[in-house]
């Protein structure tokens, strides 16, 4: 990153620890609906590198956001007016801290992969929640991101010293860069000792032990690369507490020690699927036996037998294969309906009636404000509330009456 181009001087770069600091306001503007403060220094760090800005107050006015300017100033968002021309700023440390941890946690984990996969990181993102790692190289397997991650967290344990400082270009080119920069001038390079060099505007830890633990959460393909979900330090601890937390209340549920818990699960599983099969098996022989039922109950329209109903709280499976049994059998146009907040449509027909479901489907759907298609035999669809499925099944049997 370029030093001699900014206008702020930026604290940051001195002391990532600083909290508090002295400036003078240069300059006021609008911004976004906010006041914009710019300052001849700061301690606050702008959004950019994939790091988030910091929070915080100028004399007691919460600073919302920080930003960048083309000029290379940097401009604070204000929730609320400043009058004054000399400012105390103050960090919202415990964010500040936190995307330390990430961001120093980054690097570790970064070059951890090179090391081990050789996989280079081609994009990082420190979100709110969970910080992301895009790497050059896909699939990888749980083994070898397990392996990674052991390297990065005995880089962590080794408590290893880290550096951020400006170097000229005689300098740079001795360093075993992780990635080469993409500025001119003056280059900031982050060493954590003997392990990792990256050039980073960012803020980061004085020792890779302030990292905490590093905890990779989901591992993601994406077509040729891999993203990497992870957490450090205090988000790890309170991942793992919360975690710690279902793993106590899974125990106590199932009345047994953690390692029975995947099996107890499995077999919980097990139990239900055979539940839901001889379900599936009686739902089939009542459907079965009340198919007559219905067919007796059926209008006659023309040469064709309407079988026309409307439930409640059945299964759009169910009622498919509903519509499936009764068109079996010859002459049967079955429009079903199931009532709810998201009333489903089901439309078939024998293979010996000429009517096209689809076009009574259009129909049905355009008189209740839903939506739907299908193909000549078989249609599927939605009415926009419960209360317009009659006005559904009305439309589709008008339409049949005028074919």
């Amino acid at each position: 990153m370029d030093k001699e181009s900014s206008v702020t001087e930026r604290l940051y770069y001195q002391d990532s620890y600083l909290r508090t600091f002295q400036a003078q306001v240069v300059q006021k503007r609008e911004a976004s609906a906010h006041l914009a403060v710019v300052l001849d220094a700061t301690a606050f760090y702008p959004t950019g590198g994939g790091q988030p800005h910091d929070t915080g107050s100028l004399n007691g006015v919460r600073v919302v956001d920080v930003q960048v300017l083309q000029e290379g100033e940097i401009a604070h968002l204000l929730d609320g007016p400043l009058n004054e021309t000399n400012v105390q700023g103050e960090i919202d440390w415990a964010r500040r801290f936190d995307h330390m941890q990430q961001h120093t946690g980054q690097h570790i984990l970064s070059q951890a992969f090179l090391q081990t996969l050789n996989a280079e990181t081609v994009g990082f993102h420190l979100g709110e929640a969970l910080s992301t790692i895009d790497l050059d190289r896909a699939p990888l397997s749980h083994e070898q991101v397990a392996a990674a991650v052991q390297v990065a967290n005995s880089v962590v344990l080794d408590n290893r010293p880290i550096i951020a400082r400006f170097v000229d270009k005689g300098e740079l080119a001795t360093m075993p860069l992780r990635k080469m920069p993409d500025v001119e001038g003056p280059i900031r390079i982050v060493q954590v000792s003997e392990f990792d060099w990256s050039p980073c505007g960012g803020t980061h830890v004085r020792n890779s032990g302030e990292v905490g633990t590093i905890h990779v959460s989901r591992v993601e393909r994406r077509k040729k690369q891999t993203r990497i979900y992870f957490l450090c330090g205090w988000r790890a601890l309170v991942d793992h507490d919360r975690k710690h937390e279902i793993v106590q209340a899974l125990t106590a549920h199932f009345t047994t020690g953690e390692e029975e818990i995947i099996p107890s699960v499995e077999r919980l599983e097990a139990e239900v699927k055979r539940t839901r099969k001889k379900l599936a098996a009686t739902q089939m022989q009542l459907l079965d036996y009340e198919l007559t039922g219905w067919i007796d109950q059926a209008e006659s329209v023309g040469q064709v037998q309407v079988v026309r109903l409307a439930f409640d709280d059945w299964d759009v499976n169910l009622l498919k294969e509903a519509a499936r049994r009764l068109t079996e059998r010859p002459g049967i146009v079955a429009l079903l309906a199931i009532r709810g907040p998201s009333a489903q449509l089901v439309f078939a027909r024998s293979d010996d009636v000429a009517a096209d479901m689809s076009k009574l489907m259009r129909a049905a759907c355009a008189a209740t404000g839903g939506r739907g298609g299908g193909r000549p035999k078989f249609a599927q669809g939605s009415a926009s509330g419960s209360s317009l499925v009659d006005l559904a099944l009305d439309e589709a049997v008008g339409h049949l009456k005028d074919l």
